[in-house]
């Protein structure tokens, strides 16, 4: 089992739970899709995927280490988080540095990194920005080389959070076109239900920190009538 959850409740504040008894497991392979409106605990669901926040209750392991363990850095090695705004994810004068900033920080020889980048860079159809700065790219652009920096450290699971969000129609053909290079597990969190059917075979939906359903994305009817 690549990742599990299993009973878990977290909180901000102690006061009100934003997840609540949630448990489920990735294979290796899957490709999976997170639905929920707004305010449903998609997000917060994926930053326990690799440790940044804890559960209150309950356990989150990848391939059996749990996240509350000491070897977080190896989950985050092996958990690796897109996050919806590239910009808090590139913070390097150029595109090739922050690709590089994740397997630098592996202990990695120099020359693997440089491949890795190479690699990553090309995988996102970013190689030819390898030297720009981040802060003269497009909104497509920069979340291809968000996606990039992730894939440079060789992650067997890959979490998206509303990867598409603010792309015009060219770049999000661009992401899916990426996306299904990838040989890896991946979970994308989205309100474009068509872009998860092309791109996911099963789907979990959460509603107010809940699971509500766990299965064949072909078999739902999302979003749910109010």
């Amino acid at each position: 089992m690549l990742l599990s959850f299993k009973n878990v409740f977290f909180s901000y504040d102690s006061k009100k739970d934003v997840l609540k008894n949630i448990s489920f497991e990735v294979k290796d392979g899957e490709k999976i899709a997170l639905l929920g409106l707004n305010g449903s605990g998609k997000s917060t669901l994926m930053l326990h995927m690799n440790g940044i926040l804890l559960p209150s209750k309950g356990e989150v392991k990848f391939k059996n280490i749990d996240t509350r363990d000491k070897n977080i850095i190896e989950i985050r090695k092996g958990v690796g988080i897109v996050f919806q705004n590239p910009d808090d994810q590139l913070f390097m004068p150029t595109v090739k540095d922050d690709v590089a900033f994740g397997p630098r920080n592996m202990n990695i020889r120099e020359e693997e990194v440089s491949l890795r980048v190479e690699n990553a860079l090309k995988a996102t159809n970013t190689f030819d920005l390898a030297n720009s700065s981040p802060l003269d790219l497009s909104g497509g652009q920069k979340k291809s080389v968000s996606i990039a920096t992730i894939l440079s450290m060789s992650p067997e699971l890959i979490v998206m959070d509303e990867p598409t969000s603010g792309l015009d129609y060219e770049a999000t053909e661009n992401f899916k076109d990426i996306v299904r290079s990838f040989e890896q597990s991946y979970i994308i969190s989205t309100h474009d239900i068509e872009l998860a059917k092309e791109l996911c075979e099963r789907a979990i939906i959460l509603d107010k920190g809940e699971i509500i359903y766990d299965g064949s994305i072909k078999e739902i009817n999302y979003p749910p009538e109010k």
